[in-house]
């Protein structure tokens, strides 16, 4: 009986050459093309938030006979609506419209929160940047406005956000 033997010469100079291409072909690619983020002389601004709407109406107090109706167990003096209003972002660079959105509510009630996240890429340079936020149907206008002049480096990030523990709008540099 003639046994072969476990490691053949062909078959390992076959492997390792398999390997060397293999490991030829991840170097090339993990260096090339050059992955450019932005052009050289551009900036980001990104606008990402998620928040609450205001109610879309007020909460009104029941009378005596709707509060009888209603299980003891359902008996709140209140009621309150569940839906919120859509948000609505308006932004601005130099007086100029950048981005306008109207973001409606989450869920099958629409009373989620609304979220969004957009970027636009703008020159470096000195800018005003304006944004204006609406989350109440109930208000005529904005009842969010923030304005603030910018000096943007090449590749520099400005993130827009929104928090009413902060005060509202606020940029993250």
């Amino acid at each position: 009986m003639v046994s072969k033997s476990p490691l053949n010469p062909v078959a390992l100079v076959g492997q390792a050459l398999f390997y060397g291409l293999f490991a030829v072909i991840i170097g090339y690619f993990s260096t090339s093309p050059a992955y450019r983020h932005l052009a050289p002389d551009m900036a980001l601004i990104k606008l990402s938030y998620s928040h609450h709407g205001q109610p879309v109406t007020e909460c009104r107090k029941r009378t005596a006979e709707e509060l009888a109706k209603l299980a003891p167990n359902m008996r709140a003096p209140m009621a309150c609506p569940r839906e919120r209003s859509p948000v609505t972002v308006e932004i601005e660079l130099d007086g100029k419209p950048l981005h306008k959105s109207v973001t409606p509510p989450s869920g099958l009630s629409r009373d989620g929160t609304a979220t969004t996240y957009q970027r636009v890429e703008v020159p470096a340079g000195e800018h005003t940047l304006s944004v204006k936020m609406n989350d109440s149907v109930r208000h005529e206008g904005y009842n969010y406005v923030r304005e603030e002049k910018l000096v943007l480096k090449p590749a520099q990030i400005v993130v827009i956000d929104f928090s009413a523990d902060k005060g509202g709008i606020f940029f993250a540099q």
